[in-house]
């Protein structure tokens, strides 16, 4: 895996490739630059691989903490440096030794704002590098052992273990109904052993609730025992524990000092063979972990039970391979339970509250969201303060610095501290960026991954894209329950997160003391305060007095600069202070108007430029200058026309905008990977012929909006449209396109019936108006094996194509919208994997009926249901057949039909929603007015 920027080691990796490259190639020939770039190049590699051993220690001291986050300083600002330097390169002739050489470069440095010529500041380099260095041999850093075992610490889930039965709140419920689960068919001394494992963020209660259950079904259990793993789990330490717990008539387990791991799993086995026993295993950390742990537990047919609580979904998935088993997965507490939780550990009384501290109240339970133990560390804090407003106002304030520093929040710092320390290096960087985002905010996973990929966090691996890299990190967090999953498509992809308070607070603080991250504006971040160069800087609000403290503080570092919406533009710093950005983002910023973009030409090194959602005219002229751009989006902004020569924006990845007008010359965008917008009209056949030669696009959207036939003129040039348009799209078929999106208005589409060969990459395609097509396209066979999402607007459509249409093996999702009548029975053993069937409303005469064994997995169905066209069936819909139906959606088409055949069929249709097993929510509509 080629190196990445990390929050432990900032740049240093990517900064010796780029050293190591600029050996490799022309200028590491010229005299003296070899000589002056190796010498860099070799004091910064023992720095990095002394970092990395010194990352690695579980508990670094303050001197080596120290001298971590000088090297990583100074490989940022290195990096920095001979960015520049190599921007410059290029642009000059170079003849003579190094000083002659860097003399010429620093005449356009001057016209960047820099303070010093470059031969200066790469002195200034040098002799930084030797004071780290030194520093080093001061601190007698080399003697510091490679690990340390840290001290022995009060294991925090023991309160759990231990928790009286009075003060718990909330797990009533979720205890009896488990139980009940653990002990039915319980005194059937033949059935399996069963698995249950309880899964959930830090601090959920997971092992308060295990510990619940237990206490509740434990009399019923020949033997029971209750043991803890911890990340780096000792398998005999946990076998000894288990067997020290277990009953031994014969006394042979009274000394297993001397017993291996074998021998401790195999004396386990013995013991449990014949007996009906009840096992918790709390809080496992890997699947492997549990593979080994439950060799241990014989499959013995007496009703045993093992309950597993883990924070990993993945884990808590492996532990449930068998048919009985369960995962159940534990949610917050409700606001109820919250409050009485709260007020019951303060006042002694679940009511208790004074109205002044009502507000603060709702405010500090919002921030422990349903969080149990967040909610009693903090309950615990204010009980000792007293019961005034004004002193919960600063616990509230400061719960993010008190999670470090308060006794009584330990346990919930150590608590959270599990999870992250538990996240691979690359894991912890891309969370902690979600620091640069306020709280409740949504993150789209779009937004985040192209996010992370242009600060360099990720790098292709294991034959994965940058793109694929980065979901996989995204949905690892979400798997690890460090981030929470929000709006889960049909394709199970989710798209957006957002991270529970308590957790950012957590990341806050780590991203604090790393400095990595910066966000003011929030209540977080004291600038008159903050160490070192600000490197990512998010402003979350800003005003007159803030704006004077930005004034004061050097911005010529930072990479990335964050505007959320609530901003006030007109305060904010000019971008010409921020000359090494690669992350611009002003997303919703409504009133960017008011912005002056003066500068834009200055940040060469920018790869990410959002502007969604904002007001904009037009682009900022200085945007043709940002040669290393791979991310521009202008969706839902007022920029529908793209400058003159922006073809020459080759490293452009991503593209996103609206009925946008492209200029000549695309076709040498050849890395450009999503194309949104692109406006089609009768007057750019020479952009579309261009379109071909975009060999690495995936995804395209495009408005089609010329109407043909309304002169000879016109017509002629609509049909050399088409012809490019087709002809383009059969050269990208070929390759990696996977979506073609399609809104057109006055024109169809037929043309697209001779589009050959198939696309056979293709996953989704949808259009958008009616009669998008005069008759089912014959390109859409089943020989598209990897189509999973179809939208199609269609005048006319038979059976056959439904029939058709069922047998496309990859299908997900079906919207279906054909104008006209429609009948038909959706047949057995079709439309195997589709999630999502819509055939919308208002389409004339429409009746579709189900079979038994049709659609097995469709969970959403909308369609409209002609009454009249029914009735002959006795209004028969099938809706019950449909076993994993989860919401139906039904528009009453009452035309011809007399209200009491529509009052018999709304009652048919429920009887049938009725009589399905999945019991869906309903809908129906009466499609006259709607």
């Amino acid at each position: 895996m080629a190196p990445v920027v990390s929050a432990a080691l900032g740049a240093l990796g990517p900064l010796l490739v780029k050293l190591s490259g600029l050996l490799a190639g022309e200028y590491g020939r010229l005299k003296g630059v070899r000589r002056e770039i190796r010498s860099l190049e070799s004091e910064l590699t023992s720095m990095h691989a002394a970092l990395e051993e010194y990352t690695k220690l579980e508990d670094p001291s303050g001197q080596v903490k120290a001298w971590i986050s000088l090297v990583r300083e100074l490989a940022y600002d290195t990096e920095d440096i001979f960015d520049k330097f190599i921007h410059h390169l290029g642009k000059r002739g170079h003849r003579g030794g190094f000083k002659e050489f860097l003399r010429k470069i620093t005449l356009p440095l001057k016209t960047l704002g820099a303070r010093r010529e470059i031969a200066d500041q790469i002195g200034d380099l040098k002799d930084r590098i030797k004071q780290v260095k030194d520093l080093k041999d001061s601190y007698k850093l080399n003697d510091v052992p490679s690990s340390t075992t840290g001290h022995l610490a009060v294991d925090p889930r023991l309160h759990a273990v231990f928790a009286e039965e009075a003060h718990l709140v909330g797990v009533d419920g979720p205890r009896d109904e488990l139980a009940k689960w653990m002990v039915e068919e319980g005194n059937n001394s033949s059935r399996p052993r069963k698995v249950l494992s309880i899964v959930g963020f830090g601090g959920l209660g997971k092992t308060t609730l295990a510990n619940e259950v237990y206490r509740k079904i434990q009399g019923q259990f020949d033997c029971k025992a209750f043991v803890s793993v911890s990340q780096k789990p000792d398998i005999k330490k946990i076998m000894k524990d288990v067997i020290s717990q277990v009953p031994c008539q014969d006394g042979s387990t009274k000394d297993t000092s001397d017993w291996d791991e074998r021998k401790s799993i195999s004396k386990l086995r013995e013991l449990l063979q014949n007996k009906r026993y009840l096992i918790i295993i709390d809080d496992v950390w890997s699947a492997q972990a549990w593979k080994t742990i439950k060799c241990a537990f014989p499959e013995n047919n007496c009703s045993s039970r093992i309950i597993v609580t883990t924070r990993i979904i993945d884990v808590a998935k492996s532990c449930c391979l068998g048919g009985d088993d369960q995962m159940y997965e534990l949610k917050s507490l409700s606001d109820l339970h919250s409050r009485i939780l709260f007020f019951t550990r303060i006042f002694g009384s679940g009511k208790n509250c004074p109205d002044m501290l009502e507000e603060v109240s709702n405010n500090i339970l919002k921030k422990c969201g349903g969080l149990p133990l967040a909610i009693i560390s903090i309950a615990g804090l204010l009980a000792n303060r007293p019961a005034i407003k004004e002193e919960w106002e600063k616990v509230k304030r400061s719960i993010g610095s008190a999670l470090e520093k308060t006794k009584s929040l330990e346990g919930m710092s150590s608590i959270l501290s599990l999870s992250y320390n538990d996240l691979a290096p690359n894991l912890k960087t891309c969370l902690l960026y979600l620091s640069l985002f306020p709280e409740d905010h949504v993150i789209e996973r779009t937004r985040l991954v192209r996010l992370w990929i242009a600060e360099g966090f990720i790098s292709e691996e294991r034959g994965q894209s940058k793109k694929e890299a980065a979901e996989s990190y995204f949905y690892e967090l979400i798997n690890k329950s460090m981030v929470q999953p929000v709006d889960i498509g049909f394709d199970g992809k989710v798209q957006a997160c957002r991270v529970h308070d308590m957790m950012l607070e957590l990341i806050i603080s780590k991203s604090v003391e790393e400095n990595f991250a910066t966000a003011v504006g929030g209540g977080q971040t004291n600038l008159q305060n903050h160490r070192g160069f600000i490197r990512r800087l998010s402003i979350q609000y800003i005003d007159k007095e803030l704006a004077s403290a930005l004034a004061n503080v050097d911005l010529s570092h930072v990479r990335t600069l964050i505007v959320m919406p609530s901003c006030c533009i007109k305060y904010l710093p000019t971008l010409d202070q921020f000359e090494a950005l690669r992350v611009l983002d002003f997303q919703r910023c409504e009133d960017l108007k008011d912005f002056d973009m003066n500068g834009m030409d200055k940040l060469v090194q920018l790869k990410y430029l959002n502007f969604r959602g904002t007001y904009i005219s037009k682009l900022p002229s200085g945007i043709m200058m940002l040669g290393n751009l791979e991310t521009l989006d202008i969706w839902n902004t007022r920029v529908y026309e793209l400058p003159a020569g922006f073809g020459r924006l080759t490293k452009l990845e991503h593209l996103e905008g609206e009925w946008l007008t492209l200029p000549d010359g695309i076709g040498d965008m050849k890395n450009l990977q999503l194309m949104s917008g692109l406006d089609i009209t009768s007057s750019i056949t020479d952009v579309l012929e261009d379109l071909r030669s975009l060999t690495s696009l995936k995804e395209l959207k495009v408005y089609f909006r010329f109407a043909n036939g309304i002169s000879d003129q016109v017509s002629c040039e609509g049909k050399r449209c088409e012809e490019a348009f087709l002809s383009s799209l059969c050269k990208l078929g070929t390759g990696k396109l996977r979506s073609l999106d399609i809104k057109q208005g006055g024109a169809s589409l037929d043309f697209l019936d001779s589009w050959s060969p198939l696309p056979s990459s293709l996953q989704k395609f949808s259009t958008h108006y009616r009669d998008s097509f005069t008759n089912f396209p014959k390109w859409i066979t089943p020989a598209l094996t990897n189509l999973a999402d179809l939208g199609i607007c269609l005048a006319e459509m038979t059976e056959d194509d439904l029939v058709t249409l069922g047998q496309l093996p990859s299908l997900l999702r079906l919207k279906l919208w054909p104008s006209n009548k429609l009948v038909g029975t959706v047949q057995r053993n079709s439309y195997l994997n589709l999630k999502v069937l819509d055939f919308g409303f208002k389409t004339e005469r429409a009746y579709v009926s189900f079979v038994k064994g049709s659609p097995p997995k469709l969970e959403e169905l909308t369609i409209t249901f002609s009454v009249s066209a029914a009735k002959a069936n006795g209004f028969y819909s099938g809706i019950e057949h449909l076993s994993s139906l989860k919401q139906a959606t039904i528009y009453l088409d009452d035309e011809d039909a007399t209200p009491s055949e529509c009052e018999a069929a709304t009652a048919e249709i429920r009887t049938e929603a009725g009589a399905n097993p999945n019991h869906p929510a309903l809908i129906i509509k009466d499609q006259g007015r709607w």
